[in-house]
């Protein structure tokens, strides 16, 4: 399999790094913002339109019903179950997932940031709307819609329970990649981070959904069918400008949609090769640097048919979820540091920790019960969990330094089988109270193992070294201190082999989506507990799988990630991403 060989080939060392330029040509630096010149523009509304929506409800959507249920008319909630899908809420549900959070300067340099987090912040993720009979491209700048082609034809979606249309309460959100965007930076390894932003986006998606009592779900399609609905496959649009890459499709639907809608890619295909297109893409580089391997792993992993749905992933899925431990919330959702829409837009990527500063065990525990397949934003995707933790656990209160793993599935027999002989697998009782609590916890028997009220005893927290970590967690992650510095680091290691045999190349992929939602849920985490996060894409694979013992590519290190109280930087300024403050 080419994806096989990509992954070795874009593999960093300790004495080589993935080929890359090996510095940063700023005369070729791609334009951060994708403009579709001649389409016309849809202004969406500016103001907030689910302020007040406790943090747990991203989760649990049954907090946010009952919420809604007893909202006042001030409330900034709509009454009833969820707000109607109209250009006011989609504005709303783009602004809380692809929008800019902050603008940053230092001297003459400013640069925005946005709600999705991005390698580098470099944002290869573009995205569009289908919606209300057009299909559109969101300009995060200006928030607004550049309405790329005008449907000839209503777009037919029907009920899953019963033969009738689904009429207003659904849309289709896509997502598609701009890999020179990371190419620039990073070289033969910007695949990967690609593939990272696309897991955040798809999470950043899904919680916007939640935010306002919608859900979402991936389409099973080709990537084809992505590409010519999101008309990226348009050659006469695009001539000299950077080519975008179809990742993925999502329905969108109201919360009291019965059942889950079919939508039909035959259907959607035809009626946007026959509608009216309009505009042309801004080109983002005066030149590039072509990497060939980039180009041929794109081709390898693109999906190649369409399916309805995977109903058995969706069924493992959920006998997951109905065995899982589910966290207990979020504490007083009266709380205002503790409300949905501003952790999101809070939310940003830490650049140093403090080193001293530590995590209480209750909110350590939740922010891992999070990453359990229950609920949102787990789904949003049709297959079980292939991706679990190995933690490097520096200063979390109560807790003993060490190396961990947090099983997200039944794996315990094939970890143990595949990792270190002397590793001690001791399980770790997870203290069911609510996160978020700032008192320091000490309890004793924070490591007491095999806790027998624990019906999730196959999976969840297990001690495998007990030790002083932080060095070794800094040596892994490219000897970076943001791993060493923070409460805790973590490498997400992909179930990677027999996941690729039995699906396809197209999985490749996916297994980056996976660690992407990983990353999504702890960066928000993050910010509710008072802290900070950061992905880490550069670690040394090899050595990652050396400290653990293992061996081939059954098991494969795809993602870092490290948690800790933020040092900021004191010499850059900062403003909101709009001028409105919404």
């Amino acid at each position: 399999m080419f994806a096989f060989h990509y992954h070795d080939a874009t593999k960093h060392h300790f004495n080589r790094f993935a080929r890359s330029l090996g510095y940063l040509d700023w005369a070729t630096q791609p334009d951060p913002f994708r403009r579709y010149d001649g389409a016309p523009r849809i202004e969406l509304p500016r103001e907030a339109v689910a302020d007040r929506v406790p943090y747990a409800a991203l989760f649990d959507p049954a907090d946010l019903t009952r919420l809604r249920h007893r909202a006042s008319a001030g409330s900034g909630l709509s009454q009833g179950p969820s707000p109607p899908i109209d250009q006011r809420t989609i504005g709303e549900f783009l602004r809380c997932s692809m929008g800019l959070s902050a603008w940053k300067q230092y001297q003459s340099s400013r640069w925005a940031l946005r709600v999705n987090p991005s390698s580098g912040n470099l944002h290869p993720t573009e995205c569009y709307i289908v919606w209300d009979g057009h299909i559109c491209h969101y300009a995060p700048r200006e928030h607004a819609l550049e309405v790329r082609c005008e449907l000839s034809r209503t777009i037919k979606v029907r009920a899953a329970s019963r033969d009738e249309l689904v009429r207003d309460n659904c849309f289709l959100v896509g997502l598609t990649s701009v890999f020179w965007r990371e190419a620039w930076k990073y070289g033969e390894r910007a695949f990967r981070y690609c593939q990272h932003d696309v897991g955040h986006a798809i999470g950043a998606l899904r919680f916007a959904a939640a935010l306002l009592g919608w859900k979402l779900r991936l389409l099973p399609w080709a990537d084809r069918d992505v590409a010519s609905v999101l008309g990226v496959d348009r050659e006469e649009d695009y001539g000299n400008a950077e080519r975008e890459d179809a990742e993925c499709l999502a329905l969108v639907t109201h919360g009291d949609a019965a059942g889950w809608p079919h939508v039909h890619a035959e259907a959607v295909v035809s009626a946007a090769r026959e509608g009216t297109w309009r505009g042309r893409a801004n080109a983002l580089s005066r030149a590039q640097v072509e990497w060939p391997i980039i180009d041929g792993v794109a081709a390898a992993t693109r999906r190649q048919d369409s399916g309805i749905g995977n109903q058995e992933s969706g069924r493992l899925r959920n006998q997951i979820v109905e065995s899982g431990v589910r966290s207990e919330g979020a504490g007083n959702q009266d709380d205002e540091s503790l409300l949905a829409r501003r952790i999101i837009l809070q939310r940003r990527s830490a650049v140093a920790f403090d080193g001293r500063s530590s995590l209480s065990s209750v909110a350590f525990f939740s922010m891992l019960q999070r990453l359990d397949p229950c609920g949102s934003p787990w789904d949003a995707i049709d297959w079980p969990p292939q991706v679990h933790l190995a933690m490097f656990v520096h200063r979390v209160d109560g807790i003993v330094p060490g190396i961990y793993a947090y099983l997200r599935d039944d794996v315990l027999d094939q970890w143990r089988a595949a990792m270190r002989p002397e590793f001690l697998w001791e399980k770790v009782r997870l203290k069911a109270a609510p996160p978020y609590d700032t008192a320091t916890s000490n309890d004793p028997n924070a490591n007491d193992s095999n806790d027998p009220n624990d019906s999730n005893d196959r999976r969840g927290l297990f001690l495998l070294l007990p030790m002083d970590v932080k060095w070794a967690g800094k040596r892994v992650s490219c000897d970076q201190d943001i791993a060493g510095d923070g409460y805790f680091s973590l490498g997400m290691i992909a179930r990677f082999e027999p996941a690729l045999q039995e699906h396809g190349e197209w999985m490749y992929r996916r297994l980056f989506w996976e660690c992407g939602l990983i990353g999504q849920v702890l960066y928000l985490e993050a910010e509710a507990a008072g802290g900070r996060a950061t992905g880490i894409g550069c670690f040394y694979d090899d050595a990652v799988h050396e400290v653990l013992g293992l061996e081939g590519i059954a098991w494969q290190s795809l993602y870092h990630f490290s948690m800790g109280m933020p040092v900021e930087d004191t010499r850059l300024t900062s403003e909101a991403g709009y001028p409105e403050h919404f």
